[in-house]
């Protein structure tokens, strides 16, 4: 009895038998034809709550930071926990893109400029809070290096509060410049496409006179891959500084060098988590199945796998250390955390983060579309949660208990964070509706080695069995 032996081939990353042409008409078909129904409803809720937000940026702008419910003991609260939790959602794109590119990952084709256009709009709203937390907008310009009238005013270098406007700032600069270049092929292409004569100029003049021959696709992946150098530090660097806002303070519960790590896993894994929540509306609304597959959602589910254990296993690490460290005052800022009045927020942080993503070890969920879309909300959730309990717990009881108090967001508070959501999905579905959501031409670049065609004729060359899983 001969045995059937099963050829190690990958399942494709490009359903459908699709030739070239069919991958521009698929990709650029939202760009060119009208948008639907769906869309303009998504864009008016999406830009009716933005305008709320911005309606509250005003009232605060008008009023003062006393409007947000903050107090002598609690002085910082949503506005930083809001920051810090758009930092790391920004963290997926460059990662996808830079990294992974690095590293050669096919997979990460189809779901990087999604995930850099993420990045850029969520690091515009992280942008938002430090400035408002100034109160005095109009003097924002004072966090820069900058000669001034005022002699020899400068900046305090040593704040690690500057370190953010120039972590944040280069950041996203190279993340806005990565992503432009990565456009510009595909603006090549839509611009050939186009029929209209406005659009085509508009489009011409986006893709700066692409020629798409090879000197010029040769210089493409050489700023490719160097821009993918600079960026790979970043990725690390960026939330290092912000948890140095933390770390490099003496309150108890902050006071800590698992900060950095710690912090950069948090960001991938809430990233992620949002790359996908993205993901699989676009997947579904713009009918892109073919281009991202099931086995994409599975790669990134399993990246939420590790991240997110790692994050568990900093929570654990940082109460051994305020157990091991015999200062009292470290000791109870824990305590306090997982028993005292946030003690809810302590246990719904720990569920989302530490308890659902092990679920994703079970195959059938972490390929179950529905479950990955549900879970993907909890883990923010869970994540916006975090950030809560390092920075209120940590505040509302310190050494002297007649200064201890309860934190309350106000109408501003909330608003403001609402708001920001509403401008962010605003930007998003303007990304989708006028610009090329998938790397056209770089999933065309993976199309002989990773299509389905290809995979059933190697199939037939190895002789073996090809499964395709569903």
């Amino acid at each position: 009895m001969s045995a059937v032996r099963e050829a190690q081939i990958r399942i494709p990353l490009i359903d459908g038998h699709k030739t070239y042409h069919d991958i521009s008409v698929d990709i650029c078909k939202p760009i060119e034809s009208k948008a639907s129904r769906g869309w303009y409803i998504c864009i008016t809720i999406a830009g009716i709550i933005a305008l709320w937000g911005i309606g509250c940026i005003f009232y605060l702008v008008g009023t003062g930071i006393g409007t947000w419910g903050l107090n002598k003991t609690v002085n910082w609260a949503w506005d930083i926990t809001n920051f810090v939790w758009w930092v790391g959602i920004g963290h997926a794109g460059t990662l996808i893109s830079a990294v992974l590119l690095l590293f050669r990952q096919r997979w990460r084709m189809a779901v990087n400029r999604s995930a850099e256009a993420m990045t850029i709009f969520a690091v515009i709203m992280a942008a938002l809070f430090p400035v408002m937390h100034m109160g005095r907008i109009w003097c924002a310009y004072w966090v820069l290096p900058l000669p001034n009238q005022f002699g020899s005013l400068w900046v305090n270098f040593n704040s690690p509060l500057l370190w953010d406007v120039f972590a944040i700032s280069t950041y996203f600069t190279v993340s806005l410049v990565f992503w432009y270049i990565g456009l510009i092929p595909d603006f090549g292409t839509i611009r050939d496409r186009m029929t209209k004569p406005l659009a085509k100029k508009v489009y011409s003049i986006l893709s700066f006179g692409w020629t798409g021959n090879a000197k010029a696709w040769n210089r493409f992946e050489i700023v490719s891959l160097v821009l993918a150098g600079l960026s790979t530090p970043l990725v690390f660097s960026v939330h290092s500084i912000v948890s140095t806002d933390f770390a490099t303070s003496i309150v108890p519960g902050w006071h800590t060098t698992i900060f950095p790590p710690y912090f950069v896993s948090g960001a991938v894994f809430s990233g992620f988590a949002m790359v996908l929540t993205l993901l699989l509306i676009m997947r579904k609304v713009m009918k892109l199945e073919n281009y991202v597959t099931v086995k994409h959602v599975e790669y990134m589910n399993i990246v939420i796998i590790v991240t997110g254990s790692i994050v568990g296993v900093a929570y654990l690490t940082e109460l051994f250390v305020s157990w091991y460290s015999g200062v009292e005052y470290e000791s109870y800022a824990f305590i306090n955390r997982f028993s005292g009045d946030y003690a809810w927020a302590y246990w719904s942080m720990m569920t989302c983060n530490v308890v659902s993503p092990q679920l994703f070890w079970v195959k059938k969920w972490r390929r179950s579309l529905s479950f990955t879309f549900f879970m993907s909300f909890i883990v923010n959730i869970g994540m916006w949660f975090e950030r809560f309990v390092i920075i209120v717990t940590s505040l509302h009881r310190d050494y002297v208990p007649s200064s201890w108090t309860w934190f309350h967001p106000t109408f501003v508070d909330i608003g403001i964070f609402i708001g920001t959501i509403g401008i962010f999905f605003t930007l998003f579905l303007l990304f989708a509706r006028y610009f090329p959501v998938l790397a056209l031409n770089e999933l065309k670049s993976i199309l002989k080695t990773s299509g389905e065609s290809y995979k059933e004729e190697q199939w037939k060359a190895e002789g073996g069995l090809y499964r395709k899983s569903s």
